[in-house]
């Protein structure tokens, strides 16, 4: 699912049904935009003016040297001010009034891209790739504000002035320069259009290297202790290398086929301005035009050739931020497998108890995990699983935090389907210790209070008591306030297991669920929390996944899993007068261990 919507940006056309997707982001300010659109179009309207004034001052003084009295024609040059000035005041209110709109809209685009990413589901996450989601939302927003400016402030007003420049042609002067007008604008916009489709591939290709580079970097400083252990900074070095001599060519293929645009564009200006300067010279020289007229016609093609050029700049740049912005919204199509169900309630607060029945599940329909898993984790009691590595252990805590739905069967707590509530109020009852923890690069402060942050300091040194942590907390300079560093990597990893059972402990669930949790402790340091943590989950249901054996020997049952089945069941001394799977574990540890 994931490979076709990320298989849409190597389509060869960009759609632009994007640009309807960014109306209602506009329509919360659309006074505001109405206002910014006004003196808009009052800044045109004066900056067309400009050269009919300039004809008048002109013709006034032509004709003052003819009778050999030379008046500055006063009125004239200050309405000739007084418009230079209108078309760059408007411009700046328009701009003051669009900024708070621009910003605001990009604001609540990158909330709502954030927030949906949150909601997919782990599938997602565990398959994209970082640095390149992350280049992709950069440019996907950066495109998005220039695509309301360009839509709201460049084409409809480019087009509304080039009107205006041909109407003054064709109320003033003769129908030859209105033809050559047209069939300059007409010949401007087909070659800014053909070779801009001609060049679309170029900047997708170059994009594309360039999250292809983004993302090799990222992963390498992400593993950045992998590529120690191997000595591989040579071949991180080449790789990355690689990476940007591809994103290095594509570049230069975009810069040069700009340059080819841009001349093109270019050439075409100027025979136009050229041609229409000869016939009005013509024209003046035959007493038909006058140098008014002269000066007003070259000021009035500029007028028509700036706006016109930045709409072969605009109509460029829509096109590259349309495939940014099409990236991006992709985002937003991806829906999540894992989804409320229209009318889902809250699981109820008492609800108490877990029940596996018959559950089958697979990460892809070819390689079945499970198989037909049924148990029962009664209220207040606490289960382990067991296993081999790759038996499934990990897969039963994730189905029942529901980051995945049950292939078949069903998992109830309290009696209730998991599937008929709602995700939040089922993740907020469970409290999980995961085998790995990763911390933010904060404070451990901040670290331990995302598990309730509302709690209060005497609540976090509670906690911090419960999981050993408060003696490591008191030797440190800062205290809480020490940094961990990005991904938790200042500190140990029994460290970052001990930070990640004290913020279980302040989420104070219903369920607890430890993922081999202290798989990375000292035996002393193990032994103690374990106690502390049965005393903490007495009265809570729990649910213990383990390596070590002898961490689950006082647990009220034992789940023995192979292969995704349930091949034995019962307490450490049932299991180990059975002799089977799980007495061969533990005594494999055990001579291990001596």
């Amino acid at each position: 699912m994931y490979n076709s919507v990320q298989g849409k940006r190597q389509q060869d056309s960009m759609s632009w049904a994007v640009v309807p997707r960014l109306l209602p982001y506009l329509w919360g300010f659309r006074y505001r935009v109405g206002l910014a659109l006004g003196c808009l179009i009052l800044a045109k309207l004066a900056n067309v003016t400009v050269p009919v004034s300039l004809k008048y001052i002109i013709d006034d003084l032509d004709q003052s040297q003819q009778v050999h009295m030379v008046a500055v024609p006063l009125a004239l040059v200050l309405a000739y001010g007084a418009l230079r000035f209108s078309s760059v005041f408007f411009g700046e209110l328009r701009d003051a009034l669009f900024g708070r709109v621009a910003e605001r809209a990009l604001s609540l685009m990158g909330l709502e891209v954030f927030n949906h990413l949150h909601r997919l589901d782990l599938e997602y996450h565990l398959t994209r790739k970082t640095g390149g989601l992350s280049r992709d939302i950069d440019r996907g927003t950066s495109a998005v504000s220039f695509l309301m400016r360009a839509l709201v402030f460049s084409v409809i007003p480019i087009l509304v002035e080039v009107a205006m420049v041909i109407g003054v042609f064709v109320w003033h002067f003769d129908l030859l320069f209105v033809w050559i007008t047209l069939a300059a604008v007409a010949t401007y916009i087909f070659f800014s259009v053909i070779v801009t489709e001609w060049r679309t591939e170029y900047v997708r290709t170059a994009n594309q290297k360039d999250s292809l580079a983004n993302t090799r970097a990222i992963d390498s400083l992400l593993n950045y202790e992998t590529v120690k252990y191997f000595n591989n900074e040579a071949f991180e070095a080449d790789s990355y290398s690689r990476h940007l001599q591809e994103r290095e060519q594509a570049k230069i293929s975009s810069h040069l086929s700009l340059a080819a645009l841009n001349s093109g564009q270019a050439l075409i200006i100027a025979i136009t301005i050229t041609i229409m300067m000869l016939v009005a010279s013509n024209q003046v020289t035959l007493g038909l035009m006058t140098l008014g007229d002269l000066a007003m016609i070259n000021g009035l093609m500029i007028q028509v050739f700036i706006p016109l050029n930045a709409l072969g700049f605009v109509y460029r740049e829509m096109k590259r931020s349309l495939a940014d912005v099409e990236a991006m919204f992709s985002i937003l199509d991806i829906q999540p497998r894992v989804q409320d169900k229209a009318n889902a309630d809250d699981l109820p607060l008492n609800a108490d108890g877990v029940r596996f029945h018959n559950v089958s599940f697979s990460y892809h329909g070819d390689r079945p995990i499970l198989r037909n898993v049924s148990f029962v984790v009664s209220p207040g009691k606490k289960l382990a699983i067991v296993g081999s590595s790759g038996a499934g252990k990990s897969t039963i805590a994730r189905l029942l935090f529901r980051f995945y739905d049950v292939t078949d069967g069903s998992i109830t707590i309290g009696d209730v389907d998991i599937r008929e509530v709602t995700q939040h109020s089922l993740r907020s009852h469970i409290g999980v210790v995961p085998q790995d923890t990763v911390l933010f690069n904060d404070t451990i402060l901040e670290n331990l209070r995302y598990g309730e942050t509302g709690a209060s300091q005497q609540a976090i040194e509670s906690a911090c008591d419960h999981a050993m942590l408060g003696g490591f907390i008191a030797a440190l300079p800062n205290g809480y306030q020490t940094k961990v560093g990005e991904r938790g990597l200042k500190v140990s990893g029994g460290e970052k297991q001990r930070i990640a059972i004290a913020r279980t402990l302040l989420k104070k669930p219903r369920l607890f669920i430890f993922d081999e949790a202290t798989s990375s402790l000292d035996t002393h340091t193990e032994k103690a929390i374990n106690e502390s943590l049965q005393t903490i989950a007495k009265n809570h249901t729990t649910l213990v996944i383990a390596h070590r054996l002898s961490t689950i020997i006082h647990c009220d049952e034992i789940l023995v899993l192979d292969k995704g089945e349930v091949v034995e069941q019962g307490t450490h001394t049932q299991l180990m007068a059975q002799s089977g799977r799980y007495f061969s574990m533990w005594q494999m540890q055990h001579r291990s261990n001596t």
